[in-house]
């Protein structure tokens, strides 16, 4: 009599499990289409997405990494590619698309492979050992640039504008963008310092793209507190107050007992005069603009307009922090210790209208450390994507002064990277070489998307780029417009070295995370995440 074997259960039920083969090709398959998702905005020429959430709300953009978060990806290895997108927006702040698309190639070729029987543990040795190589290749053939080149940031900055919805006014946002980061650039220790977070970025519909601003100060979407106050102050010595101008609220529970109406006019009296009190100590210190992070009070404002100072309540911190190093005054969180020399100093303080809304511009500003962009644009779709575009041009000029390093854009750095890393591969034996040369054909998804996306036959425009590149013309990269190659350098087309480095090395990580995953397990539990099978993704 044949025994029967009872199954043995392990896991709870309504768990998912995908294991082996169909594992790797269900996390591959998700990462393909994640990457392809993108793919077709890549470049000058590339088209946008129009996003439309549960709400109705529209978001129309090219940018990768805004459409991989609108998009609400659940699949678990299609999530790992958002965050390569994440990483690169990040560390560098543009070439989202670039790292994302590189990450499915490599998962593509990787796929090839692994039908050919190659172990996953071999093409992911093959891939560490291609991008190690690569970041130095990078490393080589980079060129320096520095805060004097002027002309040359600016070429930084409509590169990476181009494309992108801000491009038919990029001539007048790269100036500003430049003056921008030229503005808040420092050294220490002979290192140059860029902090993003001092370059406030505010959009408002209205007008056109070229009625964009760069205001060496800052803009705050606040109005003055009392219409009496001027409406501008020249030669503004500004106090930043992190103090309500009004009574403090006792911190436990009180109560006062008035037995005759003189008690409750004395009250009053002694309120107004707390109130008149901290009003003079400000006025006493010279301060003519005052922006205070806590409450104005009523009869606060009434003193300080008829004093003829300009006030502003309830900014916030990040705010007075931007101020303090814009106008170079102090922040004070007790009144009693205000004085001339914590107050700064700006050209011009106004409350302006701009669009339908009520601004404060602190302006002319002496060496701001702190500078504010005001996009404009015709409607909140227009006005959004050139802020993305903006940010994108801030962050490449920022990692460029940083790392003083560029290379040469229009996919011409790929065509040198797959060139040199073929030429590698040649010096491996074993089976790594394979995974080499996948790598290095895996680079060349750029150039060839940007001639797709062109409208370019790429194998032609390959060809010519390869044979090009073999003369020694290092720099030569797809003309998306003429359809032909040209020298990105002459050309102007340039982009921080930075991209490219975190673009493959992110990249490559998690193409090498992917293959390793050879079993998915989905919890049984229905508060856990919905884990698809091993096919398409879900998004």
């Amino acid at each position: 009599m044949t025994q029967q074997i009872q199954p043995i259960f392990i896991m709870p039920e309504g768990t998912t499990r995908t294991s082996g083969r169909s594992a790797q090709k269900g996390n591959i398959a998700a990462a393909k289409a994640v990457a392809d998702t993108v793919r077709t905005t890549l470049g000058p020429k590339g088209m946008d997405k129009m996003l439309v959430d549960n709400m109705g709300d529209v978001v129309v953009t090219n940018d990768g990494v805004t459409i991989l978060e609108e998009m609400n990806i659940e699949h678990p290895a299609a999530k790992m590619i958002v965050e390569v997108a994440r990483t690169q927006e990040d560390e560098v702040g543009d070439g989202t698309t670039t790292a994302v698309v590189i990450a499915g190639e490599l998962l593509d070729k990787a796929e090839d492979l692994i039908d050919k029987a190659v172990h996953p543990t071999v093409v992911a040795r093959g891939y560490r050992l291609a991008a190690d190589k690569a970041l130095k290749i990078l490393n080589e053939i980079s060129r320096e640039v520095t805060e004097n080149d002027e002309g040359l940031l600016k070429k930084i900055s409509i590169t990476a504008m181009t494309g992108k919805g801000a491009e038919h006014a990029k001539e007048h946002l790269s100036e500003l963008s430049v003056k921008a980061v030229k503005s808040v650039m420092e050294k220490q220790n002979g290192k140059v310092v860029v902090d993003k977070e001092n370059i406030k970025i505010e959009k408002r519909v209205g007008g056109s793209v070229e009625d964009s601003e760069l205001v060496s100060g800052i803009i705050l979407d606040k109005e003055k507190v009392h219409p009496g106050m001027p409406d501008s102050v020249k030669n503004a010595k500004v106090a930043l107050i992190d103090s309500a101008i009004e009574i403090k609220n006792t911190e436990t529970d009180a109560k006062i007992q008035i037995t005759d109406p003189s008690q409750l006019q004395g009250f009053m009296e002694m309120e107004e005069k707390i109130i008149r009190g901290k009003v003079d100590k400000v006025t006493a210190s010279g301060a003519t603009v005052v922006f205070c992070q806590k409450g104005i009070d009523d009869l606060a404002q009434h003193f300080l307009s008829k004093k003829g100072v300009f006030a502003v309540r309830r900014v916030s911190q990040s705010d007075m922090e931007k101020l303090a190093r814009a106008t170079g005054a102090k922040i004070v969180t007790n009144l009693d210790d205000l004085s001339s020399t914590d107050l700064g100093t700006s050209g011009l303080v106004e409350a302006k209208r701009v669009g339908n809304e009520d601004m404060t511009f602190v302006r002319e500003c002496k060496n701001a450390k702190a500078v504010t962009l005001l996009i404009r644009g015709g409607t909140e779709h227009v006005v959004a994507e050139i802020k993305r575009a903006v940010e994108d041009s801030i962050g490449d000029l920022a990692v460029s002064l940083v790392t003083g390093k560029i290379v040469a854009g229009a996919g011409a750095t790929e065509i040198e990277l797959s060139i040199q890393l073929r030429k590698y591969a040649q010096s491996l034996s074993g089976r790594e070489q394979l995974a080499v040369n996948a790598f290095a054909d895996a680079v060349e998804v750029i150039p060839r998307t940007l001639a797709e996306n062109s409208g370019i036959d790429p194998i032609d425009v390959m060809t010519e780029l390869k044979a090009a590149h073999d003369k020694g013309n290092k720099t030569f990269g797809i003309d998306v417009f003429g359809g032909k190659s040209v020298d990105a350098w002459k050309e102007g087309i340039v982009e921080p070295l930075k991209i490219k480095l975190q673009a493959i090395s992110s990249a490559s990580e998690v193409a090498i995370m992917v293959l390793r995953i050879d079993d998915v397990i989905g919890s049984g539990k229905e508060a856990g995440p919905r884990m698809p099978s091993g096919g398409m993704p879900e998004y």
